[in-house]
């Protein structure tokens, strides 16, 4: 049996400023069983809230017209809604989520109201509070309009709104209209709420456990690659230093010992191999300079005469704002580029980029040659291999382009790193 809108409609309303007193008991629901029946069978397989409420959005608007339904969900905290709507596209569907006390239909939302119809939304002061969230009512003319509560258990989950353009066309009847589908659909809408949330759980637990293997294997390999920095400045040491000074000391006792001007030419040599080992090892001017400087010095450091080389920091000294682990690791990758790049490239230009826009974003670029294919892809090897292991152990995402025309290293940190 079809319902038409000319038994329905009514403009006998509760005024601005009140609450509709009728409930479903008042009227007879004989008239709403079919579309209530096709609303139920819409449903059936809906998998999230958006698909829906528009899977009952055409019947609804059979026996109760509007230019904008939406339903605005609790999430499980209480805290905050999320709005999906039909009809019209507002800024309550493109928010997202929002704090539950500054939606205009708080009152229902916490239990306070068993029902809101208004004549003309744009002039009824409940929708006009400090802080509402009432723009997209003035922005698309939402006049009259029903707000009705979805109860599970005795507690409140979310609200049915349905609005129009024209004032005053909604009615006691109207609402409970709206009460009788709210309470069909509030199960399934509970079902696809408890849905999302498990969904969300699993997804949470996954990433925990990624994250988690994550740092173990990087732990290990992190470990293993200071071993071998270890092993690689003992080897400096004793192949380099320790050999210049014991062939130093064996020339000097020789009756042709060199010339004082030759012995104080190949000690300065040791002293400057011991400073720069020792520069690799404790990034001293890190810490005396700040970490523009430093990088600034180690480019001049690791690349040949002639290199064109530049340090922009648009950040005002972020680097220097972060933890200290962070900060040295994030050296130590921003190093490791430039040795790539100063050693391996044979680049004319190395330009380094220290930027905030929010993240705070270190990039390395070259004009070289570019990483071989079997380095660029593997993840096993190299100093490759080292910089993505400090950078995920400081939760940095690194990024490395390299073609004919050059290399880019990028290493960005998380927002919320201070």
């Amino acid at each position: 049996m079809a319902l038409t809108w000319a038994l329905w409609q009514r403009h006998d309303t509760a005024g601005e400023g009140g609450h509709v007193q009728v409930t479903v008991d008042d009227i007879d629901p004989g008239p709403l069983l079919p579309h209530l029946f096709r609303i139920s069978r819409a449903l059936a397989g809906r998998l999230d809230f958006l698909s829906a409420i528009q899977s009952v959005a055409q019947e609804i608007e059979r026996f109760l017209p509007y230019d904008h339904l939406d339903l605005c969900l609790l999430r499980h905290d209480g805290n905050v809604s999320a709005a999906y709507e039909t009809g019209i596209e507002t800024a309550w569907g493109r928010h997202g989520t929002g704090d539950v006390r500054n939606s205009p239909i708080r009152e229902i939302l916490l239990g306070h109201l068993p029902n809101m119809l208004t004549e003309d939304a744009t002039r009824d002061p409940r929708f006009a509070f400090a802080e509402a969230f009432n723009g997209p009512i003035h922005d698309h003319g939402l006049r009259a309009r029903v707000h009705v509560p979805l109860v599970v258990a005795d507690g409140v989950i979310g609200g049915l709104s349905i609005s129009s353009h024209r004032a005053g066309v909604y009615g006691p009847r109207d609402v409970a209209a709206a009460q009788y589908v709210a309470d069909l659909i509030s199960p399934y809408v509970f079902a696809l709420r408890e849905a999302e949330r498990s969904r969300h759980a699993a997804i949470v637990e996954t990433e925990a456990r990624a994250r988690e293997e994550g740092l173990r294997l990087g732990a290990r390999d992190l470990t293993q690659a200071l071993e071998q920095e270890r092993q690689r400045i003992g080897m400096d040491l004793h192949d380099q230093t320790l050999a210049d000074l014991s062939r130093l000391m064996r020339d000097l006792t020789r009756p042709d010992a060199p010339a004082t001007p030759e012995v104080m030419a190949r000690l300065d040599g040791c002293v400057s191999d011991l400073r720069r080992i020792i520069d690799t090892a404790v990034p001293s001017i890190l810490e005396m300079f700040g970490f523009a400087h430093a990088v600034r010095v180690h480019l001049e450091r690791a690349t040949r005469d002639g290199t064109r080389i530049a340090v922009h920091d648009d950040s005002d000294g972020a680097p220097d704002r972060l933890d200290p682990v962070a900060r040295i690791a994030l050296y130590r990758i921003v190093q490791e580029a430039i040795n790539n790049a100063g050693r391996h490239a044979r680049a004319a230009r190395i330009d380094v980029r220290i930027a905030q826009t929010p993240r705070l974003r270190v990039t390395v670029a070259d004009d070289g040659c570019g990483l071989p294919d079997d380095i660029r892809r593997s993840r096993k090897r190299g100093g490759l291999s080292h910089m993505r292991t400090r950078a995920q152990l400081i939760g940095a995402r690194l990024s490395v382009r390299s073609g004919r025309t050059g290399t880019s290293v990028s290493v960005s940190l998380p927002k919320e790193q201070p």
